[in-house]
């Protein structure tokens, strides 16, 4: 069987590697992944995933090989989402809020769950040192259809039939593809708003402990080794689970200024720190954050940005996916989730039977329509989330009624399933068939 067409993916994390994984099923569709880097790698230390992206790595046949690096084996069983506790007062603090669902929070080490993804990735599909700096849509092909050239830094080239951007939220595609909407297609220049993006006002310190190290003497563990914490007070809170089969602990904790919301972040957006600016941040706190914090050794300051919801996610025959979409802020713990959602959806549409390179523009209109109200939702829930495990949204630090308010901000999890999100896309496909 012959290639029908030719799929550039541009960005070799955890949305591109699993969408080059999807569409590998495929063998009518050549991929290749362009990675700008020398090797694949992930920054940051953990990554947590929720049930329905679990059925996805299932439904790809990964299911195995993940469960071996999680946490602990995931099953079906209720788990901890999260155990949220009033803490930023000297003595010992409350539950206030205890969330529960099936599988619970299932945990990886980001470089581990990266490591899964490539060991499925087919031979000759990566390219590395591959920084993509422009794309242009070339003339007509015999066929009559339009390829894209690829342009790196390298000064090589490259030609597809489609191109996802899953280059970041620093995307060089989502940068082109606005600027090129409103200028050469006269597209609203509050579109140029969009491209960069948006500093939440929120600094993160992040840091990986062995768990050894939070048991004391006389054997006594440290909460956060079972549980998923997450201990909130005034404009701060602090999030801990276990990774990597149990054996460490990811520690993020989070200080803002809301006001500061949207303002330039001036310097890097990581740099090392030392272990006393994140406890004297947290100084006055309860004991069992006082007693995590001072094991942390190496610890990280991060910048945490997102992007203002884009109106749409392609043009032509250039897609985004994940962070370049819809790149969040970490407190629901989505954004990863939410980019496997993307390539799943995405690959689904682009490998149904009836999808020629000719009907590209219709596979990525029904994936833009089954994804982009979803992530922006969980986009925008997710900041929504984070002032109020804070104490700044409408209820304020009322932890009666918040602790119900925070758990409904989660009911996404549940409204739908992979599987009918792709059964929408796949309709919406045969319908706009159905329609020519």
């Amino acid at each position: 069987m012959g290639v029908k067409f030719r799929v550039a993916i541009c960005g070799g994390g955890i949305g591109g590697l699993t969408l080059a994984v999807a569409l590998s099923r495929y063998h009518d569709i050549q991929v290749d992944v362009y990675e700008a880097a020398g090797q694949f790698k992930e920054i940051g230390a953990g990554v947590m995933i929720w049930a329905r992206t679990w059925e996805i790595l299932s439904m790809l046949g990964m299911a195995e090989n993940f469960a071996r690096i999680a946490h602990a084996p995931p099953n079906r069983s209720p788990g901890i989402g999260f155990d949220y506790r009033k803490s930023d007062q000297p003595q010992e603090g409350s539950r206030f809020y205890l969330f529960q669902v099936p599988y619970g929070c299932i945990r990886f080490h980001r470089a581990q769950f990266l490591d899964v993804l490539v060991s499925h990735l087919p031979e000759g599909v990566a390219h590395f040192g591959k920084r993509l700096t422009t794309y242009t849509n070339l003339p007509k092909s015999h066929g009559g259809d339009t390829p894209i050239a690829l342009r790196f830094a390298d000064g090589s080239t490259a030609v597809c039939d489609l191109l996802v951007g899953c280059d970041g939220i620093k995307s060089t595609i989502r940068k082109q593809m606005l600027e090129e909407h409103v200028h050469t297609r006269g597209g609203d220049r509050k579109l140029l708003d969009h491209i960069d993006p948006v500093w939440s006002g929120t600094i993160a310190y992040r840091a990986l402990i062995p768990v050894q190290r939070l048991v004391k003497p006389g054997g006594q563990k440290h909460r956060t080794i079972d549980s998923p914490m997450m201990y909130c007070g005034k404009d701060k809170h602090v999030v801990s689970y276990s990774i990597s089969a149990g054996s460490i602990v990811n520690v993020v904790t989070l200080a803002s200024q809301p006001q500061l919301y949207g303002s330039p972040y001036n310097g890097p957006w990581v740099t090392d720190c030392s272990p006393t600016e994140v406890q004297e941040c947290y100084a006055g706190w309860e004991p069992e954050v006082q007693e995590l914090l001072k094991c942390i050794e190496k610890p990280t300051r991060w910048a945490i940005h997102e992007l203002k919801p884009l109106p749409f996610y392609f043009t032509g025959r250039v897609v985004l996916l994940g962070d370049a979409a819809h790149a969040m802020t970490p407190h629901q713990g989505a954004g990863a989730g939410q980019a496997i959602e993307d390539a799943f959806v995405l690959a689904e549409v682009l490998g149904h039977r009836h999808t020629s390179r000719s009907a590209i523009p219709r596979a990525l209109t029904a994936y833009e329509r089954v994804r982009l109200p979803m992530a922006n939702h969980v986009l925008e829930g997710s900041r929504q989330s984070g002032n109020m495990y804070e104490f700044n949204g409408p209820l304020g630090d009322n932890l009666v009624p918040l602790g119900p308010l925070i758990g409904s901000q989660w009911d996404w999890l549940w409204d739908t399933t992979p599987q009918s999100e792709r059964d929408r896309a796949l309709g919406m496909l045969q319908s706009m068939r159905a329609a020519l």
